[in-house]
């Protein structure tokens, strides 16, 4: 039984460790962290909150340690989705996230979100999926497909991925309520949001579950 926790906890580091490297961090002009996102097409299209993307560009860190300048090309903010392009000149071809499709985590599921809370670099935590739900109560107007989790968020999770135990997107963290409940946008909603945008929803990186 041991040797059983100790390969499923290295099998799940290595997961989240293959994330981490589509995961950068999102700056404003003056140099302040203000959340992550996540690279979507090895392009370098990036997807985040609209929060996050307030302006109409931002200078965004890889996880090499390189930074690109990126311009905001889409946004939602009833979503909270954004998406941003880094100038092609800039961009060899990118690390992207695995897409989860064909089946979305359900409630007791191991997830993981992926960002940098608190200036902490790639950091990482998991939870558990409560449930998903198409409004939440202190939003109850806006209509989205959210996943909502038992998980720690904090400021500069925004933006991030969060990913089942494969490593495959699920959703985009996008806010707390309480200490222990975290909330993304689930990757259907991700998906609608690009094909009804810019017109691309898929990436060769894109696998079933």
């Amino acid at each position: 039984m041991p040797n059983l926790f100790s390969a499923l906890n290295a099998d799940m580091a290595g997961h989240v460790s293959a994330v981490q490297q589509s995961v950068l961090e999102i700056r404003d002009d003056h140099r302040q962290s203000i959340g992550a996102g996540t690279i979507w097409h090895e392009a370098g299209l990036i997807v985040t909150n609209a929060h996050v993307a307030r302006h109409g560009a931002a200078n965004i860190t890889l996880g090499d340690g390189r930074t690109l300048r990126a311009q905001v090309i889409a946004r939602d903010d009833e979503r909270d989705l954004a998406a941003l392009a880094v100038e092609p000149e800039q961009s060899s071809p990118l690390p992207t996230i695995q897409v989860a499709r064909g089946g979305m985590p359900q409630p007791g599921q191991w997830v993981f979100a992926v960002g940098h809370p608190w200036g902490v670099h790639n950091a990482a935590t998991g939870g558990v999926i409560i449930g998903r739900s198409p409004a939440l109560p202190d939003m109850p107007r806006i209509r989205n497909d959210w996943i909502v989790a038992d998980l720690h968020l904090r400021p500069g999770n925004s933006g991030g991925p969060m990913v089942n135990t494969r490593g495959q997107l699920v959703g985009v963290n996008t806010m707390i309520t309480g200490p222990s409940v975290g909330i993304a946008v689930s990757v259907e909603a991700v998906k609608d949001f690009l094909q009804q945008t810019i017109g691309r929803a898929a990436t060769p990186s894109a696998v079933t579950v």
